[in-house]
């Protein structure tokens, strides 16, 4: 019998401890060694019980989880999962977090004193055993990524920004920070870029705002409808799926509220379709650090349609997930770290198709 995974659950609510304890002592592989009600109270039981993973809620009383979250990366570093709130303040939060260390998010669940923790307990129990895999990633792992790439990569005066061709960017846990080392070592002068980053409902905004402060393209929220200009990024919203379609002979962003696919809502799957349906060997795509398997069979449509196709190499990403699967599949043209990606898209973007 392989060992269970030891994880510690930190949350200032009584209400929610006891809830998260439930839904994840119940599955076999894992086990709730304690449950701290603050920062202080949760360093203790780090140095007496040596759980695997840590579950952190960001708001607490006393020390926050932000700041506590820092003291733990740089002091002993392990595999946390945020919780987090619904609102901007814990979206902005939830994205530090991300950004100091952490290993996911899961939004918290809503309800009050009911706790609708239908469909929850699947994505945090699965986010704990995913973090307690993947080896610890510190802040400066990512940071020193971002330093390599040094800058904007150089299109050498190339006319690039062709309104006909879109750059399809797919990603979900590392990839907040992996997308925007990207973005921000791709100059303003290209094709429209579309992104879908698996991401709780309500931080999507957040996120574009975030990438859009240091990113010399235009980023924000997609909305439904609106013209992909060039120069311009376009993420998808929270709980909705970002399609690319063709109407009035431009490409447009579309927005779809039908079910999850690949068990997520926005998904990468879609979108890659939806590009390889509407462009095809006229895209770009890169499919970035992840759990599961969505977007690998959207990546393939896209190689068959003649797009050139990207994926992260294993050694740069948090979780080889998503990226592997497509490689598995055969989708990927080139496997790429993720310092170079930037400079793969503008490659892709300036060599003939064969």
């Amino acid at each position: 019998m392989s060992k269970r995974i030891r994880v510690l659950v930190v949350d200032d609510s009584l209400l929610l401890r006891k809830a998260i304890s439930k839904i994840l002592g119940e599955d076999p592989g894992i086990e709730v060694v304690g449950a701290a009600k603050d920062a202080y109270e949760a360093r203790d039981m780090i140095k007496q019980l040596h759980p695997d993973v840590l579950t952190l809620d960001i708001e607490m009383p006393g020390m926050n989880g932000l700041v506590f979250l820092r003291n733990l990366m740089r002091l002993h570093p392990m595999p946390v999962v945020m919780v987090s709130t619904h609102t901007t303040q814990g979206g902005e939060a939830t994205l530090e977090a991300l950004d100091i260390g952490a290993f996911d998010v899961v939004a918290k669940p809503t309800g009050g004193a009911s706790l609708n923790v239908q469909g929850y307990g699947q994505e945090i129990v699965d986010k704990v055993k995913a973090a307690a895999q993947a080896p610890v990633r510190r802040l400066a792992d990512l940071r020193a990524a971002g330093t390599m790439a040094g800058g904007s990569v150089s299109i050498g005066g190339r006319k690039l920004a062709d309104p006909g061709r879109v750059i399809a960017i797919g990603a979900s846990t590392g990839g907040t920070e992996a997308v925007r080392i990207v973005l921000d070592s791709l100059p303003a002068e290209i094709p429209g870029v579309v992104i879908t980053q698996h991401i709780p409902g309500s931080f999507s905004a957040q996120f574009a705002k975030r990438l859009n402060a240091s990113s010399k393209l235009n980023v924000k929220e997609a909305e439904d409808g609106e013209p992909i200009k060039p120069g311009h990024a376009y993420v998808a919203p929270g709980n909705m799926h970002l399609l690319v379609t063709r109407s009035g002979g431009v490409l447009r962003c579309t927005l779809s509220d039908g079910p999850p696919v690949s068990q997520h809502k926005p998904s990468v799957d879609v979108l890659f379709e939806s590009v390889a349906k509407a462009i095809g060997e006229k895209a770009v795509a890169v499919l970035m650090t992840g759990m599961g398997v969505d977007g690998a069979q959207g990546l393939l449509q896209l190689r068959q349609a003649g797009a050139v196709t990207i994926c992260q190499d294993e050694k740069t990403s948090v979780v080889w997930g998503m990226p592997g699967e497509a490689v598995r599949l055969g989708a990927s043209e080139r496997i790429i770290p993720l310092q170079k990606i930037a400079e793969e898209i503008i490659s892709g973007l300036v060599a003939p198709r064969t």
